[in-house]
């Protein structure tokens, strides 16, 4: 059964290095059990979805909620899917920062990411609003 949970957090450090960083694991790990999806990170914020199965998708968010690298953890929206919407990405990064702002204001209040304000519905908007713009990079 596939699962697509999405979440945000925020970064104990910032630095592009750590944000690498964790992107690295994400696409050395993921692949390996069959997790895929996306990363948005702006503002010491992540927002991310991850899809996949559901014991490896559960046992994954495990690991975010011990890993040191990130606080305030929370659960946006966890749901069962017929299929991948991310499925083209080992996991695909979004660097806010480069993002037209319109496109955030969209769907917040103020141009930027805070997950923590909205409901997981519209962070799942976002996302797809930023896959279907092109916004996403990195490495299948």
């Amino acid at each position: 059964m596939l699962v697509r949970l999405l979440y945000a957090s925020r970064a104990i450090d910032p630095s592009c290095a750590a944000v690498d960083d964790i992107l690295a694991e994400c696409r050395h790990f993921n692949p390996i059990n069959g997790i895929t999806g996306i990363l948005c990170y702006g503002g010491g914020i992540f927002l991310q979805a991850i899809e996949g199965g559901r014991t490896a998708v559960s046992a994954l968010y495990g690991q975010i909620q011990r890993d040191t690298r990130h606080k305030d953890v929370m659960l946006l929206q966890y749901e069962e899917i017929s299929a991948r919407r991310f499925g083209g990405w080992t996991m695909g990064q979004v660097n806010m920062s480069k993002v037209n702002s319109n496109i955030v204001l969209k769907y917040a209040e103020k141009p930027e990411l805070d997950p923590y304000s909205v409901s997981g519905a519209v962070s799942l908007a976002l996302l797809e609003e930023l896959l279907a713009t092109a916004s996403v990079i990195g490495r299948s």
